[in-house]
């Protein structure tokens, strides 16, 4: 794996770096189509350093997944951009982080449906009186009709970068350069 060019970026934090991806809403699965990357953006859920995500029994991803379990997640968040007086110093605040590792299908029905129910609690927390049934995960069809798999990623490498936004040099509509000369 390399190493992270500006080490001042580098994010160790764990806790930081759990708390970002429980938090982040959506993340890119990078797979290897032949010498082609195709990368798929996708809701998810983080469980006990797990991550879990659902999509079609069939498709493009699953056949990728089938070729080449081995994969990338990223997920990143913009928190605004930085002006500086000095073109060459503006920047952009924002967090990422990349877990490298192999895709799993999960065939166990009651985990596939816990980390359903996870799913369900972390993008529309108290929206349903019960929790979810393993005969509603089983059942399960896609619109397009077809059977919906839960996939599960143990990251075996995680890097994170963070630039942190300085509130002061924040840019907003209507502050120009000669405001911070």
């Amino acid at each position: 794996m390399n190493k992270i060019r500006q080490e001042k970026l580098v994010c160790t934090d764990d806790k930081r770096i759990d708390e970002f991806l429980s938090d982040a809403r959506t993340g890119y699965l990078g797979l290897t189509d032949g010498e082609v990357p195709y990368v798929v953006p996708l809701n998810f859920v983080m469980v006990n350093e797990t991550l879990y995500f659902h999509g079609a029994a069939q498709g493009r991803k699953i056949d990728l997944f089938h070729a080449n379990p081995n994969c990338c997640f990223t997920v990143s968040e913009d928190f605004g951009t930085m002006v500086s007086p000095i073109p060459a110093k503006t920047d952009s605040a924002y967090m990422s982080v990349m877990l490298f590792g192999v895709l799993e299908m999960v065939s166990d029905l009651k985990e596939a449906t816990a980390a359903m129910q996870a799913m369900l609690d972390k993008y529309v927390p108290g929206y349903y009186e019960k929790n979810l049934s393993q005969s509603h995960v089983e059942k399960y069809r896609s619109s397009l009709g077809s059977h919906t798999v839960v996939f599960k990623f143990t990251p075996s490498v995680r890097t994170a970068k963070e630039n942190k936004l300085n509130p002061q040099m924040s840019f907003y509509p209507g502050r120009n350069a000669g405001m911070d000369i």
